[in-house]
């Protein structure tokens, strides 16, 4: 069976209907039955002690061993060839955001142009996790391309790979090892021993997808020396071993800078650009990144196209 000719499938999948609300009103999707599963896990495993870290080390090694477990019972039984493939991509469908992720950039890009801020702010905050009560235009700009750049990495890159990887049980155990990090890879006094293990985890899983988003987003651009540049001599810099690498490409790519200081509810994270030289992107660089974007994800589409046709 063709792992990659089953995330084909996915993104087709995706492409075509996103993930329908009737879907959602009626079984939610995988990430809320993993959510539901770590919450849990938190409430009754995240207490004060000694054991905190080793409680945490354990509520990761059970959300991402039952859905590989799952995930791999599921894939056993599939038919072999062409219905397998595509019943196993059908199935891995939910958990692969191109056509959302483009979607919630879209929705801060199109206030931003008309000029209307509030609205703006009101869009990125459903895509970032700092305050955006206070960011100008440029800073909204700036959170909602750091969002498009990171996100398509852990988003739709990296469950992708580990699905061409290993099939339903790769695309499976990804997401619930980045539903982990979302919601406990923390470094506040409540997780920062519990979800020591899913951060640490998290952080290892993205190594090769990230730096493989970076490296389509400058191939793909109209700038690709540019892009590679920023990526060489800016992306070890940001606070993440990981989501520096697609942003430092994007960064380079339009020839802007991105990151620096941000509020978040409970800190402020003075943090240097990247891509420092440049000036603040406009409204009109957010539709440059999502072009950049969606030729990112054509040439991605293409590449585990070729896979699927060798057979792998």
């Amino acid at each position: 069976m063709s792992f990659a000719a089953m995330m084909l499938v996915a993104i087709g999948c995706d492409l075509a209907f996103g993930w329908p609300a009737w879907i959602y009103a009626k079984i939610g999707h995988p990430v809320t039955w993993l959510g539901a599963l770590i919450g849990w896990l938190d409430r009754h495993w995240n207490r004060a002690g000694t054991a905190r870290r080793a409680r945490g080390i354990a509520a990761a090694l059970v959300v991402i061993g039952l859905s590989a477990a799952l995930a791999l019972g599921v894939q056993i039984l599939l038919p072999d060839g062409w219905p397998g493939m595509v019943i196993g991509g059908i199935l891995a469908w939910p958990l692969v955001a191109l056509r959302s992720m483009h979607d919630h950039v879209a929705a801060v890009a199109q206030p931003l142009v008309a000029g209307d801020l509030p609205a703006a702010r009101h869009a990125v905050s459903m895509i970032v996790g700092r305050d955006p009560s206070q960011l100008d235009a440029p800073g909204v700009t700036r959170a909602a391309l750091e969002s498009l750049a990171e996100n398509s990495s852990d988003g739709i890159v990296a469950p992708l790979f580990w699905g061409v990887v290993a099939g339903l049980p790769g695309i499976a155990a990804y997401k619930a090892v980045n539903t982990l990090d979302s919601m406990i890879g923390h470094r506040t006094p409540r997780h920062e021993a519990f979800g020591w293990a899913s951060a640490r985890i998290d952080d290892l899983v993205n190594l090769v997808p990230a730096r493989l988003t970076g490296l389509v987003f400058a191939l793909v651009s109209r700038r690709p020396g540019a892009a590679l540049t920023a990526m060489a001599r800016d992306a070890r810099h940001h606070r993440s071993p990981n989501a520096g690498w697609p942003e430092a490409a994007m960064a380079g790519a339009l020839g802007v800078r991105v990151s620096g200081p941000r509020i978040y509810a409970d800190r402020i994270a003075d943090e240097p650009f990247v891509n420092a030289a440049c000036p603040d992107p406009t409204p009109a660089d957010l539709h440059r990144g999502l072009a950049l974007y969606r030729r990112a994800m054509l040439a991605l589409t293409a590449l585990i196209g070729a896979l699927a046709i060798l057979g792998i």
